[in-house]
């Protein structure tokens, strides 16, 4: 007897006649759902070129699609993820921010983008294709760049998901990522070249492949499970909606074309064709090809049909009147599984108030964050940390406790580019007023416009300079004016004489 019949035998337990939970039932609607136990890396690494030559297809040729992902990236990364490192020496901290920026106009190794426009192609990348390689290429010293790097965007098919193997060390090798005896990345293997670039296929670089250290490799991609390898794209929830919804739209213009071609249809009850008798409505003209013939008419024509002609116009049928909702409800669902709202999917404005887009925002303005935090930190983090390491072995930085504590100097905080305001007026003023409330600081206020505090300061401070240099006062200057346009003196004597009075 085993174990399991003992207790049944001993507690009077028993096999449930039907599963306890619904879904999980075998009956005849739910008999073709399939119940795969795919792990997290099997799952993707099965389906994953298919699922990217499909993506792209549709970011290429849906007009939905390719307007969806422009805004998404255009929301997410705006003008870009800038760093402000937290340095107590503002000397230091002016000098790092100074040569990071010009770092950054010689970032790309293609020398396409900065490093500031890297960040949309790195992000068009993971939507569309799950996934995009960055990998760090250090430069030789008599190149003459401000820093000894420049980042190489590779796309995820250089990354071969089907290549399992074991390293010469004897370390696994999975996806094409070798991983150490304690599951950590050690090194990427990649294509030299695209794989399914034709036009480097004759060099042979095409199957070759080279083994690049992870610490020289950023590999961008959204996980959606713990432990999974590669990244999805981001249209895998919506791919069959969306072909069909295409296919519907085709179907719907090609029937309407189709209809248009044919004007009305002449019945004749002669027993043979004669071209040259014509008709009521005119000559009969021949076909360019010499298909046939037939019948031109202008608008505003009236004419007599011959004895025994009959004219019968053509009365397609229309989509019906449902085709607009449902094309909407298609659409609100692509909008959905994509994880923006169906305003930036269409850029159809009409049906909204300052209420509900204020709502939606709100609720995408959170799924973006997580975005651009997971762009900050598999991204932006190392690039920054490895841009630092070679700005002081280079001599570009002189930081000279750097080696002894780069905690201090990597603490980096990563600020996107602001939100736009609904409503600017009522915007400003409640960040005016939590900060008047002790809810927010200041500088958090600016942070979170995608500025930095001391940088504004030092700006206000100098056109504050230039203006009294100048003998210039403007209404928007707090030291002279107030809110309701009312110079400072003649307030503070107002207060003074109120003052007075009440003794």
């Amino acid at each position: 007897m085993t174990v399991l019949s003992y207790f049944r035998e001993k507690f009077g337990f028993r096999k449930l006649d039907s599963p306890a939970y619904e879904g999980t039932a075998k009956t005849r609607r739910l008999l073709n759902w399939g119940l795969s136990s795919y792990g997290p890396s099997s799952s993707v690494v099965s389906s994953l070129s298919a699922l990217r030559s499909r993506s792209r297809d549709l970011c290429r040729n849906s007009p939905w699609i390719a307007g969806g992902v422009q805004t998404y990236v255009a929301s997410v990364v705006g003008k870009g993820i800038t760093p402000r490192w937290s340095i107590e020496d503002q000397d230091l901290k002016a000098e790092i921010q100074d040569l990071w920026s010009e770092w950054a106009k010689e970032a790309d190794a293609d020398g396409m983008c900065d490093f500031l426009s890297m960040q949309s192609l790195v992000m068009r990348a993971v939507i569309e294709s799950g996934e995009c390689v960055v990998r760090l290429r250090v430069r030789p010293a008599d190149w003459g760049l401000t820093v000894p790097l420049q980042l190489q965007l590779i796309e995820g098919d250089h990354l071969d998901e089907t290549f399992d193997s074991l390293s010469r060390t004897g370390m696994r090798i999975s996806a094409g990522i070798e991983y150490n005896r304690v599951g950590r990345r050690i090194a990427y293997h990649l294509w030299k070249v695209h794989p399914d670039e034709s036009l480097n296929w004759s060099s042979g670089s095409n199957v070759e492949r080279v083994r690049v250290p992870a610490e020289y490799v950023c590999h961008v991609f959204r996980p959606l499970r713990p432990g999974q390898q590669r990244g999805v794209p981001w249209m895998a929830p919506v791919l069959p909606r969306m072909r069909h919804l295409d296919q519907l739209e085709d179907a719907e213009l090609e029937r309407r074309k189709s209809a248009a071609m044919f004007l009305g249809f002449l019945t004749k009850p002669l027993p043979e064709f004669d071209e040259s008798a014509g008709t009521g409505l005119g000559p009969m003209a021949a076909d360019d090809d010499g298909s046939g013939y037939h019948v031109s008419m202008e608008p505003g024509t009236v004419t007599e049909l011959l004895p025994g002609e009959s004219m019968e116009f053509s009365r397609p049928p229309d989509a019906g009147d449902g085709y607009r909702e449902l094309v909407e409800a298609q659409l609100r669902a692509v909008a959905k599984g994509l994880g923006i709202t169906y305003e930036m999917l269409t850029g159809d404005l009409s049906e909204v108030n300052f209420s509900s887009i204020r709502a939606g925002q709100g609720d995408f303005k959170r799924a973006a964050k997580q975005i651009q935090d997971m762009i900050s930190f598999q991204f932006c983090r190392p690039v920054a940390e490895t841009w630092l390491d070679l700005a002081v072995s280079s001599g570009a930085l002189s930081i000279p406790d750097y080696a002894e504590d780069k905690r201090k100097y990597r603490r980096i905080s990563w600020r996107p580019d602001r939100w736009e305001f609904v409503t600017p007026t009522q915007d400003v003023a409640a960040e005016v007023n939590a900060i008047r409330a002790g809810l927010k600081s200041r500088d958090q206020v600016v942070a979170e416009m995608g500025r930095d505090a001391e940088s504004l300061d030092a700006e206000i401070a100098e056109g504050n300079e230039r203006a009294d240099a100048m003998g210039l006062i403007f209404d928007s200057d707090p030291r002279w004016t107030t809110t309701g346009g009312q110079h400072q003196q003649d307030n503070e004597e107002g207060d003074e004489d109120a003052d007075a009075e009440q003794e």
